[in-house]
């Protein structure tokens, strides 16, 4: 696939920052949610993908908008495809990091990635931030920091001896941060090529295509590693069609849909906001029932404000 810059698509009539706001709120049930959940992460990604394309493929279907495959060109379905494998990869790789390095390192790695992005998306889709842009993003991530391990012992000064291995089990602690690594490379790819194709390609064949190879992918990873899909009780199901109804279709699907009118890096900034939901939820949830401490309100604040001076040109 070429890599002009994207054509600019047509005003839409909706509000993509009010659509980005209310996709964060659907991706802020995940981490409650999963927390509820028994199951094993790939498992729980599985079934939520699975949930999720019943729904797309009845869109599709009802709209037809599977006849706007037939404009793609071979190269764009192994993109898009690619994309779904690279969420997958991403649902895996960061959850597995947690085995083996520490929560500050994992965090401080995978929020790496709307840096990432906006350093392609200024070579690749020829989308530049501006310096106020720039400012926002950084804001925005060194909040995600502070919020992300507000909870962590030795808190932001942990996340340097966290990276080095901390003097034991270093080749252990770097193979985590590698796979925390590799889950903010894959996440960035998934958003650099949606903000791709979706200048050409309606949401839902975009999201059937890239959800399909994402279920296809977490399928395969789950029984790889002896991870048995079936058979769930009602309560696991239950969670697994909330995962699919808020984080995926609401959440996922909604920032597939900006990525059509907003630069991917902008889109992406705002997934930096599900901590503070997920915590706002963790909060109320009798289940849960976890109070915020200071540092990671304080971490919140500084994402929303970095969000929103990102927002602006």
């Amino acid at each position: 696939m070429t890599s002009p810059s994207p054509s600019p698509a047509a005003a839409p009539q909706t509000s993509p920052l009010l659509v980005l706001a209310l996709s964060v709120v659907g991706i802020s049930f995940a981490a409650p949610l999963i927390r509820l959940s028994d199951a094993d992460p790939l498992v729980i990604a599985t079934w939520r993908l699975g949930f999720s394309m019943i729904i797309v493929a009845a869109a599709l279907l009802l709209g037809g908008g599977w006849r706007e495959w037939r404009k793609l060109a071979a190269g764009e379905y192994l993109w898009a495809c690619g994309a779904g494998v690279m969420l997958a990869i991403h649902f895996w790789s960061w959850n597995a990091s947690l085995r083996y390095t520490s929560v500050a390192a994992s965090v401080a790695l995978v929020n790496l990635q709307p840096v990432i992005i906006a350093i392609v998306s200024a070579t690749w889709l020829r989308e530049s931030p501006s310096g106020k842009q720039w400012g926002g993003i950084v804001l925005a991530v060194v909040g995600a920091l502070v919020g992300g391990v507000a909870d962590v012992p030795g808190g932001l000064a942990a996340i340097g001896p966290a990276l080095m291995g901390n003097g034991n089990s270093g080749s252990r602690a770097l193979f985590g941060d590698l796979l925390a690594l590799l889950g903010a490379l894959t996440a960035a790819g998934y958003y650099l090529v949606g903000r791709r194709i979706r200048q050409h390609l309606g949401l839902w064949p975009y999201v059937a295509l890239v959800y399909g190879a994402a279920f296809l992918a977490c399928a395969g990873l789950s029984l790889a590693s002896g991870k048995p899909l079936t058979p769930q009780p009602p309560r696991e199901l239950a969670i697994f069609a909330g995962l699919a109804l808020g984080p995926t279709l609401l959440g996922h699907t909604g920032m597939n849909w900006a990525l059509g009118h907003l630069p991917a890096f902008i889109v992406n900034l705002t997934t930096l906001g599900e901590p503070i939901g997920a915590t706002l939820l963790a909060a109320v949830l009798p289940g849960i029932a976890e109070i915020p401490g200071p540092l990671t309100l304080v971490g919140g604040g500084l994402v929303l404000v970095g969000v929103m001076v990102a927002a602006r040109k």
